[in-house]
């Protein structure tokens, strides 16, 4: 485990700083843009040296090959209506709902796909245990790839008709970490207003792991609740498992609101915005 720990703090630290802050960024969550170019730009700017990409299928394909940024890429689905919420692009060119397993399979092969997500079970308006999402688990499990949930709730305009907030809730998961006893999952948004749901189930549950994007987004949550979130996962011993995410948000903003919390020592924040992402997808890209 000392090993591990080393090996992951000199990934980040063997890489160059970001200039204004000297801090490098692992940004487990961020989605396509209407302008590549800048988005990549604002993103190495401000430290982002690995991201966690998710999209349209054609969209997140663009991004290939573009940047400096070593970039992870994700399976977005179940699309409602076949597209992606918010931007309303079609998931896949053929106006899918759900990408056929046996295609799932062979891009994993074809080292196309790093991880499944993110899941929009709760758009789709369906548990993340619904057991439509079994083939896709199995593969998960299989070939050791992450899983990154939605979870809490929605911004306007998603265009989901049947989106259930309750669908959201962490502790829905439980029925797949029993039926899949080696997955690896992360929940996105640490679970927004289920917060206290996330921690319970990390508590019973070490391969899951949870990104703080939203919550850290001061023009979405109040910096005092943020703060009020972070204290209760630190408290609850999960400073581990924690892991910096942007969803798109303006990134110098949600990098200092992770700064800005003064009961985190500079380790703490370490952690959170390199050192837990690396350990999470490093050792499960090893295993497969």
């Amino acid at each position: 485990m000392k090993i591990l720990f080393f090996l992951f703090t000199a990934i980040c630290l063997s890489l160059s700083f970001n200039q204004k802050s000297g801090r490098k960024v692992f940004d487990v969550h961020i989605h396509g843009s209407k302008d590549i170019p800048n988005q990549l730009m604002e993103l190495e700017q401000a430290g982002v040296y690995k991201a966690a990409i998710s999209s349209s299928w054609n969209l997140q394909n663009s991004y290939r090959g573009k940047s400096d940024i070593h970039l992870l890429y994700g399976l977005m689905f179940p699309c409602p209506n076949g597209k992606v919420p918010y931007s309303h692009q079609l998931c896949y060119e053929n106006g899918q709902e759900w990408p056929s397993p046996i295609w799932v399979e062979q891009q994993i092969k074809e080292g196309r796909i790093d991880f499944l997500g993110e899941l929009l079970n709760e758009y789709y308006g369906i548990s993340p245990s619904d057991t439509l999402l079994f083939p896709y688990y199995a593969l998960a499990e299989k070939y050791k790839l992450p899983v990154g949930v939605h979870t809490g709730g929605a911004g306007p305009n998603h265009g989901s008709p049947n989106f259930k907030i309750e669908m959201g809730n962490p502790l829905l998961l439980e029925k797949i970490l029993v039926r899949f006893p080696q997955l690896k999952v992360w929940i996105m948004h640490s679970g927004d207003q289920y917060y206290k749901e996330t921690v319970d189930i990390m508590h019973r549950y070490d391969l899951v792991y949870a990104d703080i994007s939203v919550i850290s987004n001061p023009d979405i949550v109040p910096a005092a609740q943020f703060k009020i979130i972070m204290k209760t996962f630190v408290e609850a011993g999960l400073e581990d498992r924690i892991m910096f995410g942007s969803d798109n948000g303006n990134i110098e903003k949600v990098i200092a609101s992770v700064d800005d919390l003064d009961f985190l020592t500079k380790e703490q924040k370490e952690k959170i915005f390199c050192k837990n992402a690396e350990h999470f997808f490093v050792t499960a890209k090893k295993a497969k």
